[in-house]
């Protein structure tokens, strides 16, 4: 591994001063950046303003996407929002991780993507070269996924009032018979799987935003996964939980499933496959790539006994080729996610409380 003294040396220094505190204090009576975090606080948010004032048995699975029937199909229904800034960045831009995050979000579910709405914010003084540019990218990654953009709608916003280009869209798929993937499914003696390498596509919209250089070319790992989850539910439909470790990246997912399900988790440190180049990068700004977002990588609850034939299968997909056990669910501490480090002593992965790195989808 690259010496971190040398490598941040040779660094610009960062302008922190767009940057918000990552551990906002508890009980404010205004938002801050980290509701939107994927942590603690968006959880809270979430649990005392939007369940309440919805209710609802199919909104309180709270998984990546919704599990209805309707006219007796069963269907998976999400929708997400992209305020990504930069726009474009190595690997992809705003009209990818549209797609892409709503695709993942019904995966997640074991469905496979039909048909997609998209919705546009626009600033007012924004160049419609760089909205068609947004607009070609996101046409691009839907047809790359499979699935159709087949409605949408358009609102601008004055000047100064927004980001340039802010994008919704919402998915609905088919969810096959047979197959139950939810975060309460999860028990003890399953196989904690992950597809492959994290912190990707946060550290590359990181370097980006930034200006920082770390030496080598990171790129976001932004992909559709809807071929990678069908080819493991063909080794065997009863895979417990599937879960997409965006925002609060892999560290917020683990928690998320082993409160759900009320199990406890360990996993090995060094098991996890964290890149030399994300490794790096998050040593210099201080990060902990367990909590930095992934927008190609999903991770998988799975029964003991289907572990091996499901991994196998994922290493033999493009977008599973670096996949890798990393732990097992646990009876002892249920709700609690523990790492065995290096040097055999263990550490707790709690759920971070905001976000480390803001705005990165």
């Amino acid at each position: 591994m690259p010496d971190t003294d040398t490598l941040a040396g040779t660094l610009p220094t960062p302008d922190f001063s767009n940057w918000s505190c990552p551990l906002p204090l508890r009980d404010h009576p205004r938002v801050v950046m980290g509701h939107g975090g994927g942590g603690a606080l968006s959880a809270e948010l979430v649990e005392h303003v939007f369940a309440p004032a919805f209710g609802g048995p199919v909104l309180a699975a709270l998984g990546d996407s919704a599990a209805v029937t309707l006219g007796g199909v069963r269907l998976a229904f999400s929708t997400d929002s992209y305020v990504v800034r930069p726009l474009f960045f190595p690997g992809g831009s705003i009209g990818d991780l549209a797609v892409n995050g709503t695709v993942n979000d019904l995966a997640m579910s074991g469905a496979t993507a039909a048909y997609l709405s998209c919705g546009f914010i626009l600033e007012e003084g924004v160049e419609t070269a760089q909205v068609a540019r947004v607009a070609q990218a996101l046409g691009a990654a839907a047809r790359a996924a499979g699935v159709e953009v087949a409605t949408g709608d358009t609102k601008v916003v004055e000047a100064g009032r927004g980001d340039g280009i802010y994008l919704n869209t919402a998915g609905i798929g088919l969810i096959p018979a047979g197959v139950d993937l939810r975060p309460q499914r999860a028990e003890p003696g399953d196989v904690v799987i992950v597809s492959g390498p994290i912190g990707l596509h946060g550290v590359a919209v990181m370097s980006v935003r930034e200006g920082l250089e770390f030496g080598v070319d990171v790129r976001s790992d932004c992909a559709p996964l809807g071929g990678l989850v069908q080819a493991m539910l063909a080794v065997t439909p009863d895979l417990h939980v599937l879960r997409d470790p965006t925002r609060g990246g892999l560290g917020a997912s683990l928690n998320e499933i082993a409160a759900a399900a009320g199990v406890g988790v360990v996993v090995q440190e060094r098991g996890i496959p964290v890149p030399p180049e994300v490794a790096n990068a998050c040593a210099i700004l201080g990060l902990d790539p367990l909590y930095v977002a992934n927008e190609g990588k999903l991770v998988a609850f799975v029964p003991r006994q289907h572990a091996d034939a499901v991994l196998e299968t994922m290493r033999a997909h493009p977008y599973g080729a670096g996949a890798a056990v990393i732990g097992e669910c646990v009876t002892d501490h249920p709700g609690m996610v523990v790492a065995r480090t290096a040097l055999g002593g263990t550490r707790v992965i709690d759920l971070p409380v905001g976000e480390q790195l803001p705005r990165i989808c």
